[in-house]
C-alpha cells in the first residue's frame, strides 16, 4: 500500500512527457513556467503568512510593499482607476472637479511657460523690454486672479447642485491647484476632452 512504485510504472508517464515535449507549444498559452511542487508552494505561503524573524526581515517586507502599493498608486493615477489612487483623489467629488477643471481653458496653467518669457525678457539690459515684461506680470496675475475667482464660483455651485450631501471640504482648492498644472503633466491624467462637460 505504501511501497514506492517500480520503474516499470513510471515509464509510461515519461514516454508520454517526451511526446508532448515533442508536440510544438501554442504561443498564446499564457503558463510559460512550470507549476511549482506543493511543498515549494506551502513553503511560500507559510514566509507569507509568518510573521518577520527580525526586524531588518520586517523593513524588507515593509519595503517591498510600499514599492507595490506605489507601482500600483502611479498605474492608477495614469489610467484613473478609483481603487489605487492616492486618498486626496479618491471619491466622486474629487473626480468631478478633476473633469471640471480639464474640460476647461484655464489661463493658470500657461503660468510657467509664460514666467519664464517673461523672465528672460526682464534679464535683456533694454529698459523698455523690462518695462513690457514688468506689466506683461501684472497682467498674466490680474488675468489668473479673475479666471480663478470665477471657476471657483462656478465650481461651488455645481458642487453645491450635484452633491448637497457629500463632504466637498478642500474640493475648490483641490481644483484651483489643478489649474495651475499645465494639462499634459496632470495627475491623475485627465479623462475629458477639453469643451467636455462632466
Amino acid at each position: 500500500m505504501f511501497r514506492s512504485r517500480s520503474k516499470d510504472e513510471k515509464a509510461p508517464t515519461e514516454k508520454v512527457t517526451a511526446d508532448l515535449s515533442k508536440q510544438p507549444r501554442d504561443p498564446e498559452a499564457p503558463k510559460g513556467r512550470p507549476t511549482p511542487k506543493r511543498a515549494e508552494a506551502q513553503g511560500q505561503r507559510r514566509r507569507a503568512a509568518t510573521p518577520p524573524q527580525d526586524r531588518k526581515e520586517a523593513m524588507k517586507r515593509q519595503r517591498e510593499a510600499r514599492r507595490a502599493d506605489l507601482a500600483k498608486q502611479r498605474e492608477a493615477l495614469a489610467s484613473g482607476d478609483e481603487r489605487y489612487l492616492p486618498a486626496r483623489d479618491k471619491g466622486p467629488v474629487r473626480r468631478f472637479v478633476r473633469d471640471f477643471v480639464d474640460s476647461r481653458f484655464c489661463i493658470a496653467e500657461f503660468f510657467l511657460p509664460l514666467a519664464v518669457v517673461i523672465l528672460v525678457l526682464s534679464m535683456i539690459r533694454v529698459p523698455q523690454l523690462q518695462n513690457i515684461a514688468l506689466l506683461l506680470w501684472l497682467g498674466v496675475i490680474v488675468m489668473i486672479v479673475i479666471d480663478s475667482v470665477g471657476l471657483s464660483i462656478r465650481l461651488k455651485k455645481q458642487l453645491r447642485e450635484r452633491f448637497p450631501d457629500e463632504p466637498k471640504r478642500g474640493a475648490v482648492a483641490y481644483g484651483l491647484m489643478r489649474t495651475l498644472q499645465m494639462r499634459r503633466l496632470r495627475l491623475p491624467k485627465p479623462q475629458v476632452k477639453r469643451g467636455e462637460r462632466p
